[in-house]
């Protein structure tokens, strides 16, 4: 008996890596469109006959709506069973795919797109819950590391499989690939165990329109600040306050209004009633220290995610199937790091790990941007790449692990969706922010660079008006100037400014960038000193939990106690 008791433990820990499969096969799903809609551009915009801009604000409305509707969909996965409303999800998802393969037009796009965002906001937190139902101990640990792995890895598959059909067979094909994975995590989840229904938890419903109306706020305000105008309206913008850019504006009610969602969620967890997000999972410094450096990676691994194509198509020229090969080696350095840095939890403490990741970081932006020229197979890049891979990699799946480890195990549920807010708004803002920095760091060389040349008469830079200057090549800077009175001589010194613009405002932003993962040196060191506990198979507490009986009465002596480990 005790020989068949041991070959039943043998089989069941061999079958229990099914969950993990349906959780990065989904998280490959989900992650996929964005990267596909990337590579796919160009075919994209010759189909439907629209500017390359209106595929970007499909994949805005994509994030957009996840982050939107993250906090809601913990809780509505949790009050009508995790499994079952995964598998709708999994489903809608599938047909929203569909969609955007069948798409005729600029509008179908943006709406498949943006109600496979909706849709992944009840499959993310539904992930973790997987996790914490099915794994213990190191292996849970390792499942976590993988999920947070299986981002880059749809970003390799997206780079490798979509670049090539776009190339080949059509860029449609992606999609359809897409409903076909769907289908396969659809069944496979059958497989999973049912996570039980938590039919007296209550929602609350006011904080989720708040949290939704700041986040798109803020969302349109930082995607604004580029096309509007930091602060002065430009041509672009919708509207304007007395000149003033609606972008700053946006942000402005964004942040007020999120202001408001907090001392609303502060409110109602003071009286016992029902709240869209648990502010227990932020109790201490400590949780707040490993937001922060969620955040600050996040912002500069996407912000990083953004500069280094532009680099590689604008200033090198390369075409969007040669970027994606050209950026593999710091995509698959992301999933080794993500898989393998579990393996160091034991080795040593997370505020450690933490730290020496954000140097690692700054110091390959630090590397790149003093060694990038006009050509890309340079050692010293790849290996700067490569560094930020993995850098970014191990950072961004300790701090995921270490805020589950952290807060109390019964809100593992809000700690999923408060990392799926924090991952989209994070990455939103980064890109938004680094795109307005750079192009004003290009409109302010442009400036200084034509004033020093003479031959650059005042009538065609009043004509160009760098004032809107943006990142473009060569050839689309000849096309421009064709169009004005530019003399030979005027083209050919124009041309030279534009290139050393662009590499410096590309080099200075870069820089900044590593500035601030330095920065995130300070926050690293507020991380716990030690992983512990594992997930409870509850993630989300009913309005009458017992968590505040586990939860010390004085947050700041755990703080120091937690310090002295």
């Amino acid at each position: 008996m005790g020989v068949d008791s041991s070959k039943a433990g043998t089989i069941t820990a061999k079958a229990s890596w099914l969950p993990l499969t349906v959780v990065v096969l989904t998280q490959v799903q989900a992650s996929f469109a964005v990267n596909a809609l990337t590579v796919s551009m160009a075919g994209i915009t010759t189909d439907l006959d629209t500017p390359a801009t209106s595929v970007g604000t499909a994949i805005t409305a994509g994030t957009f709506a996840m982050a939107a509707f993250i906090l809601l969909g913990a809780k509505i996965g949790a009050r009508f069973g995790t499994r079952g409303v995964f598998q709708i999800a999994v489903a809608i998802h599938a047909a929203a795919m569909a969609a955007v393969a069948l798409s005729m037009s600029p509008a179908m796009l943006f709406i498949a797109q943006a109600s496979s965002g909706a849709v992944i906001a009840l499959i993310a937190p539904a992930l973790t819950v997987f996790i914490a139902t099915n794994y213990h101990g190191d292996r849970q640990a390792k499942a976590i590391g993988l999920l947070a792995a299986a981002i880059p890895l749809a970003g390799i598959l997206a780079l490798v499989v979509a670049g090539w059909f776009a190339e080949t067979i059509g860029w449609r094909w992606s999609f359809a690939l897409m409903v076909v994975l769907g289908a396969i995590n659809l069944l496979l989840s059958f497989r999973i165990k049912k996570v039980p229904a938590q039919p007296n938890l209550s929602i609350d419903w006011t904080g989720a329109v708040l949290a939704a109306a700041a986040i798109i706020l803020l969302s349109f305000g930082f995607s604004g600040l580029n096309a509007w105008g930091v602060w002065d309206a430009t041509a672009q913008a919708p509207f304007d306050i007395l000149g003033v850019s609606p972008a700053p504006i946006l942000i402005i009610l964004g942040l007020v209004l999120g202001q408001v969602f907090f001392v609303s969620i502060a409110k109602r967890q003071r009286e016992g009633r029902p709240r869209i997000f648990d502010l227990r999972v932020l109790a201490t410094s400590t949780e707040f220290a490993i937001t922060a450096c969620m955040s600050i990676m996040l912002f500069v691994g996407t912000a990083a995610n953004f500069l280094i194509p532009l680099y590689m198509q604008v200033v090198q020229g390369l075409s969007g199937i040669q970027t994606s090969f050209s950026i593999i080696p710091y995509t698959i350095s992301i999933f080794l790091a993500s898989t393998f840095v579990a393996y160091l939890y034991k080795v040593a403490p997370p505020r450690v790990i933490g730290a020496i990741g954000f140097v690692v970081v700054a110091g390959a932006l630090t590397l790149i941007a003093f060694t990038i020229r006009g050509e890309w197979g340079q050692f010293f890049i790849v290996l700067g790449l490569i560094l930020l891979g993995l850098g970014q990699g191990s950072i961004v799946a300790l701090v995921f692990n270490t805020l589950l480890s952290s807060a109390p195990k019964q809100l593992a549920g809000d700690v999923g969706a408060w990392r799926g807010l924090v991952h989209n708004l994070s990455g939103s803002v980064g890109i938004a922010v680094a795109s307005a920095f750079a192009v004003g760091v290009l409109a302010s060389t442009l400036a200084t660079a034509a004033d020093e040349h003479p031959e650059i008469s005042p009538a065609l830079i009043s004509q160009v008006n760098i004032n809107e200057a943006d990142f473009l090549t060569n050839a689309q800077l000849e096309d421009r100037l064709a169009q004005t009175d530019a003399t030979e001589a005027e083209v050919a010194a124009a041309l030279e400014i534009n290139e050393d613009a662009r590499l410096q405002a590309l080099k200075v932003s870069l820089l900044g960038l590593a500035g601030l993962a330095l920065l995130a040196i300070v926050p690293a060191t507020r991380m716990p000193g030690r992983i512990a506990g594992e997930l409870p198979e509850k993630l989300e507490p009913d309005d009458d939990d017992d968590i505040d009986d586990d939860m010390p009465l004085n947050p700041e002596a755990a703080e120091e106690e937690e310090a002295k480990r």
